[in-house]
């Protein structure tokens, strides 16, 4: 299959792929480049469902919390004294 980009740079997906891969009006797409390919990435409930569980045993929340801390401290320390 094969699409056209407009002069604003869009582009139709063909149907047969929006129907696969349930592509209707509003839903949104995440665009990323991977080694040199464009990757379309339908953010649709199914797609949200797989994430499920993906960083399950990572200890992320823990470096969540970390870098949420640091970032405190910095805004922190860039904040101008109030004048009264």
């Amino acid at each position: 299959m094969q699409t056209v980009a407009t002069q604003k740079g869009q582009i139709v997906i063909p149907a047969p792929l929006r129907r696969k891969y349930g592509i209707r009006k509003g839903t949104r797409i995440a665009v990323s480049d991977q080694q040199g390919w464009i990757l379309l990435q339908p953010i649709t409930t199914g797609y949200i469902r797989s994430l499920r569980g993906l960083l399950r045993g990572t200890n992320s929340l823990a470096k969540l919390m970390e870098e949420r801390a640091r970032e405190r401290e910095r805004e922190d320390g860039r904040q101008r004294p109030r004048l009264r």
